[in-house]
């Protein structure tokens, strides 16, 4: 059996999505022969309720000059990080000059807000064009990737932090430990660490099994992370859940005995001992859940496709890689993806190879299907393609469960 992460003690492997490639891959023609593949495996780990992958791909693999997802192409996105950065600047920053790093700052969507109030701030995003980009914007920001040796380098030009923050990043890590071991020496004595990630019990909830992909090593529940942290003297001491990535929670962690705890905290832990979230038998149970999505959304697909009516995909999202290899959609149930980043527009998904167009084509010509591979932003979408439901579009969604809306 494959070795915790966290704890050291074995996984059980309860399910492959077999061969995959890499989620956020768009490729050219010319690099289908060459295209890396791993199998996707997924585990659990009963003694410290850690889900995590079994088989890691190599961050530089992940994370590099051409990484193809840029946070601000959402206008929710941006509202969001804009509240993310306020409520810190409101109740977290009480010192005469404080100091904010932020892990995984990808192009600056929260920091800018630190920047732009003049508030000495470092983000560390380890893919250079967003990095660039970032940089571009007046965010002070370095391409590294985050660990304890960084850590010592910042501390030594910029001293201990007031806030650290991340947001979607922390799951992406595998090397936890020298994480939460550079947060404990950076924070200040009252500082805070202050992330948010999916949420477990959204993900096993829903069968969002499309967040699971190479760049997520981990599925964290308060149970899980607590146990992480609480080797470094650190402990969660507030959670807020969020509604953005079809369910996230936000986690302030602080020194032990700095903060009194919410609490929320201990109610969510119970809750996640109610829910199933430490045993072994739920996750089973999702495994089958998933396969229930597969075949719910594959005899759509045919049915659709044998009665001659174009499906289009909407997003070309990392999540979508799971769902397209998984399932084994091609090009024969879709015939393109639609997706508004110009970067990923004239290539083609990872694994599947179907190609990706620019929206334009989708407005221009409307399918009568689209399937929504963007369903975390679906609010968003919905309003904006009024236009499309009008005129007959139907959308095709697999979560929480598949069915056809309107």
């Amino acid at each position: 059996m494959p070795e915790c992460l966290i704890c050291g003690s074995s996984v059980e492997e309860f399910m492959s999505f077999g061969q995959m490639p890499i989620a956020n891959a768009f490729l050219n023609q010319e690099e289908f022969s060459s295209e890396f593949f791993f199998e996707l495996r997924i585990g659990f780990c009963s003694r410290c309720a850690m889900l995590q992958l079994t088989e890691l791909v190599d961050r530089e693999k992940l994370f590099h000059e051409s990484y193809a997802y840029f946070s601000s192409i959402s206008l929710r996105m941006e509202a969001h990080f804009k509240q993310f950065a306020e409520s810190v600047m409101k109740t977290k920053l009480d010192s005469a000059d404080p100091f904010v790093l932020e892990i995984g700052s990808n192009d600056g969507i929260m920091l800018r807000h630190f920047a732009d109030r003049g508030i000495r701030h470092l983000g560390v995003e380890p893919s250079e064009n967003v990095a660039r980009a970032a940089m571009e914007k007046g965010v002070n920001t370095t391409c590294r990737f985050f660990d304890k040796d960084l850590a010592s380098e910042i501390r030594s030009e910029y001293g201990q932090a007031d806030a650290i923050l991340a947001a979607n990043v922390m799951c992406h890590i595998p090397y936890l430990h020298s994480v939460a071991d550079a947060v404990a020496s950076l924070m200040k004595p009252d500082g805070v660490f202050i992330f948010e990630d999916p949420y477990l019990g959204d993900i096993v909830e829903k069968t969002a099994y499309d967040q699971i992909y190479d760049e997520h090593a981990f599925y964290f529940s308060v149970s899980s992370l607590s146990n992480l942290f609480g080797q470094y003297d650190l402990e969660i001491v507030n959670i807020e859940p969020q509604s953005v990535h079809g369910g996230s929670m936000r986690y302030t962690v602080a020194r032990k005995g700095a903060v009194t705890a919410a609490s929320s905290v201990a109610r969510q832990k119970d809750r996640e001992h109610s829910n199933g979230l430490r045993d072994l038998a739920t996750f089973h149970q999702f495994k089958r859940n998933i396969e229930t999505s597969r075949d719910d959304l594959l005899k759509i697909l045919h049915r659709e496709k044998e009665e001659n009516r174009r499906i289009v995909g909407y997003g070309a999202t990392s999540k979508s890689t799971t769902v397209l290899n998984y399932c084994g959609i091609d090009n024969r149930l879709i015939d393109f993806i639609s997706d508004t980043t110009s970067t990923k527009q004239g290539k083609f998904s990872p694994g599947m190879h179907i190609p990706i167009r620019p929206y334009e084509e989708f407005v221009n010509d409307y399918p009568e299907y689209a399937l929504l591979f963007a369903w975390n932003h679906g609010q968003e979408i919905m309003e904006k393609e009024k236009p499309y439901s009008a005129q007959g579009g139907r959308f095709i969604v697999y979560v929480p469960s598949v069915k056809i809306m309107a």
